[in-house]
C-alpha cells in the first residue's frame, strides 16, 4: 500500500451533483482539496442517445453487478465518470414544492417533516440555479413555491408537436408550465463541466484522481474521526490523509461504503449508532407512457413541459399523486432507454411502424409519484455483495395518475389513440435514489446532523441525495446542488 505524501484540507468522494458541486463552492478558499473519482472524464456525446439500437441494449450500466431482492444479480444503470450522474440525467433543475418539507398524508402512509424548510433552501435553489444555467418560467404551476428572483434565463425551445398538446391540455383546463432546464453553450449543464473542470482548472489547490476507487474508511482508535481514505486505483492501493472527508457517492454508493467500512468501534458500520445507515432507499416510481403523434420528429429534443395539476391529487382521490413531464426526444432520452423497451412492444401493437419510424413519431411522458420511507427498503453488504431491498410502495397512487393522464391524452388526441404504451423502471434502473443517511437533530432517528456531518464522527461529512427524510415526486438533482452549496458554506466556516 502507498501512503500518499500529502495532506489535505479536505478529500471529496465522488463528483456528481453534490461533490461537483461541492468542489466549486470549496476551490476558492485555497485549501487544499483532494477529489476522487471512481470513474474517468466522459465526451459530452456520451450521453446523447442517437441510434434506436439503444432499445435493445444495455446502455450506461456499470460492469460491477449488485443483488437485489431475492438476491439475483443486477446491472446497475448509473454513471462513474467525471460528473457522476448528470452525465446521464435529463437536465430537469426542479425545486421541491414548498410543502414537500411538511409531514404530507399520502394515501400509503406518511412523508416525513424536514426540519429544514423550503425558505431555509430557497437562497440555494436561487444559486444552483445560477451556476447550473437554468432556463425556465414562472407563474404557469399552481403548485410553484414563492421565490426570490426570477429564472437567469429564458425557456428552452419547444418541440411543435410537444407545444400543439400542451395547448389541447390547456383548453381542457389544465396547466402546463415551463421544465426548468439546465443549459450551456455545450449543451446541458452537468457537475463536470459546471463543477469539477474549472475548479481544478482555475485552483492549483484542487487534485483531481480518477479511477479511483474507495474501498475503506479507516477512523482513528477513538472512532470520533476518519483519518484515512484507502482507494484502489489502477492494480495498487493508497491511503489518502485529510482534516475533512465527504461522501458523495450517491444514496447507494454512499450508504455502501459506510457500511463496508465497520471496525471495532462501529461494528454496524462507520456512524450506523442510530442502525439508519442505508435503510429508506427511496427512488421514486417512475413509468414512461407513449403518445404517437400526426408528424414526425427528430427524436433528439429536450424536454421542455410538465402539468402538476395531479401533484397533490384531483377531485377524486384526495391524496398526492405526483408530476408529469415530456420525456424529451425518445432517441437521445437515457433514463427512457434504461425502462423496458416498450417501444419493442409498441410496434407489435401497431402494425405499419418499425422501431426507429415509431420512436421519431412518438411523444413521451414521464410520470413521478413519491415512494414513501419504508426501513425494509434499503442497503446491505453481505460480504462483498451490495444489496438493494426494495419493494415499491404508494402504488394505488401512481396507477392513478397513469390512468388520469391516459384519459387526458385520448381527449386530447387527434389521432384517436386507443394504445398507450408504458413501461415501469426496474430495480436496475436507480434514478433519483434518496434517503439512506437522513438527516436530522435527533441522532437517535438520523444518520446526519443539519449541516450533514455524521452524528458518530466530527469529521465525516454525506453531501448526495442521502440526506433527504423524504423525495417529493420532484426531480432531486437541484435539491441536492442547493444542499452541497449550502453545505458548501458551512464548511468555509469550520475551514476558517
Amino acid at each position: 500500500m502507498i501512503i500518499d505524501d500529502q495532506y489535505y484540507d479536505v478529500i471529496i468522494i465522488g463528483t456528481g451533483a453534490g461533490g461537483g458541486t461541492l468542489t466549486h463552492k470549496l476551490a476558492s478558499t485555497g485549501k487544499k482539496i483532494l477529489v476522487l473519482e471512481q470513474g474517468e472524464f466522459l465526451e459530452k456525446e456520451s450521453s446523447q442517445l442517437v441510434d434506436v439500437e439503444v432499445f435493445k441494449k444495455e446502455n450506461f450500466h456499470v460492469s460491477e453487478q449488485w443483488y437485489d431482492s431475492d438476491r439475483e444479480l443486477f446491472s446497475p444503470q448509473t454513471s462513474y465518470s467525471v460528473g457522476g450522474n448528470t452525465k446521464i440525467y435529463s437536465g430537469v433543475l426542479q425545486r421541491m414544492r414548498e410543502r414537500d418539507f411538511e409531514e404530507v398524508q399520502h394515501q400509503d402512509g406518511i412523508s416525513p417533516e424536514w426540519e429544514l424548510k423550503y425558505k431555509d433552501f430557497e437562497p440555494y435553489y436561487t444559486q444552483a440555479e445560477k451556476l447550473y444555467q437554468a432556463h425556465g418560467q414562472t407563474g404557469d404551476d399552481l403548485t410553484e413555491p414563492p421565490r426570490s428572483e426570477d429564472f437567469p434565463f429564458p425557456v428552452v425551445d419547444c418541440q411543435p408537436q410537444v407545444e400543439d398538446i400542451c395547448d389541447r391540455i390547456s383548453k381542457e383546463g389544465l396547466h402546463p408550465a415551463y421544465l426548468p432546464i439546465g443549459v450551456g453553450e455545450q449543451g446541458r449543464t452537468d457537475s463536470e463541466d459546471t463543477g469539477i473542470s474549472p475548479a481544478i482548472t482555475a485552483n492549483d489547490n484542487v487534485t483531481l484522481r480518477t479511477k479511483a476507487k474507495v474501498l475503506w474508511l479507516h477512523t482513528n482508535p477513538s472512532g470520533k474521526e476518519v483519518k484515512a481514505v484507502e482507494a484502489q486505483i489502477g492494480e495498487q492501493s493508497y491511503l489518502f490523509m485529510g482534516d475533512i472527508i465527504v461522501l458523495s457517492c450517491g444514496a447507494i454508493n454512499s450508504a455502501g461504503l459506510l457500511l463496508r467500512s465497520k471496525n471495532e468501534k462501529y461494528p454496524q458500520g462507520l456512524a450506523n449508532s442510530s442502525g439508519l445507515v442505508g435503510c429508506n432507499l427511496m427512488k421514486q416510481l417512475m413509468t414512461v407512457v407513449v403518445q404517437l403523434t400526426s408528424t414526425s420528429n427528430s427524436g433528439l429534443f429536450q424536454r421542455t413541459r410538465y402539468i402538476n395539476d395531479f401533484y397533490w391529487g384531483d377531485e377524486n382521490f384526495s391524496y398526492p399523486m405526483g408530476h408529469i413531464q415530456n420525456s424529451g426526444g425518445i432517441l437521445q432520452d437515457v433514463i427512457f432507454a434504461e425502462s423496458p423497451p416498450i417501444l419493442s412492444v409498441a410496434t407489435k401493437l401497431m402494425p405499419g411502424f418499425g422501431l426507429k419510424q415509431l420512436a421519431k413519431r412518438s411523444i413521451g411522458w414521464w410520470l413521478q409519484t413519491e415512494d414513501l420511507p419504508r426501513p425494509k427498503n434499503r442497503v446491505s453488504v453481505e460480504g462483498s455483495k451490495l444489496c438493494l431491498d426494495y419493494t415499491p410502495n404508494n402504488t394505488e397512487a401512481h396507477d392513478r395518475l397513469i390512468y388520469r393522464w391516459i384519459d387526458v391524452l385520448k381527449s386530447v388526441d387527434a389521432n384517436k389513440q386507443n394504445i398507450y404504451p408504458r413501461g415501469e423502471t426496474p430495480i436496475s434502473v436507480v434514478a433519483h435514489q434518496s434517503g439512506t443517511c437522513r438527516f436530522g437533530e435527533d441522532a437517535k432517528t438520523s444518520v446526519l446532523n443539519l449541516n450533514c456531518r455524521t452524528h458518530d464522527i466530527d469529521n465525516l461529512y454525506v453531501v448526495d441525495s442521502s440526506f433527504f427524510p423524504s423525495i417529493s415526486a420532484t426531480s432531486p438533482a437541484l435539491t441536492v446542488i442547493a444542499n452541497a452549496l449550502r453545505v458548501g458554506e458551512h464548511l468555509i466556516e469550520r475551514l476558517g
